[in-house]
């Protein structure tokens, strides 16, 4: 009787004590583990769904492209139509009514340098009697935080076969049969977008 009430010894205290902190350690650890594979969780979802929206806009801008002429190439006197290099490109297509003034309009689409990454833009220009008027506003930002933007073009061949990819549109005057658009973020690479324009080859002949 006299054992039982003098209480818990100093080494039961600390064999409590160690396996109370063990038990805490664990549950924090779990938690915390829990806490990152959510963060990680949303943060994929955040990014599929910004990939998700702006590959549905470019695909809907550059698939819209029409044979318009936005301006005219000063040696030849030529109608330009569709213009492209690697991180920009220039075509008529209907804008958003949500954007803004509805309408054929000039579409920009340009990759910028912002800090040590990259910005995908949008700018609009009204056409008036086949050239574009200056812009009435900047820009709009489609992705911020970019590593990479690259645009490719190709068309048909005078043999009819689909021709290679190009970095640059050289035939202003006419629109190209497929437009590629290729984005990387931190993260990796986009899936790759491959546009038809169903108004391919308006204004020329197949390529030689």
């Amino acid at each position: 009787m006299r054992r039982q009430a003098a209480g818990f010894t100093l080494m039961e205290v600390l064999l409590a004590t160690s396996l109370l902190a063990a038990a805490l350690a664990l549950g924090f650890g779990i938690l915390r583990a829990a806490g990152a594979t959510v963060a990680r969780g949303e943060a994929m979802a955040e990014r599929n769904e910004r990939i998700r929206v702006v590959s549905q806009f470019l695909r809907q801008r550059i698939g819209g492209a029409q044979a318009i002429a936005f301006g005219f190439d000063a040696g030849s006197g030529q109608a330009l139509r569709f213009a492209g290099d690697a991180h920009s490109m220039h075509f008529v297509a209907e804008q958003p009514a949500y954007l803004g003034r509805g309408g054929p309009q000039l579409h920009a689409l340009q990759a910028r340098a912002a800090g040590q990454a990259q910005r995908l833009e949008v700018g609009f220009q009204l056409l008036r009697a086949g050239v574009a008027l200056p812009a009435s506003r900047p820009p709009e930002p489609l992705a911020d935080g970019l590593a990479d933007v690259e645009f490719a073009y190709r068309a048909l061949a005078a043999d009819g076969r689909v021709g290679p990819w190009e970095r640059a549109w050289t035939t202003p005057q006419a629109l190209p049969m497929q437009v590629r658009v290729r984005i990387r973020d931190a993260r990796g690479a986009w899936p790759d977008m491959v546009v038809a324009l169903p108004l391919a080859g308006a204004g020329m002949e197949a390529r030689r």
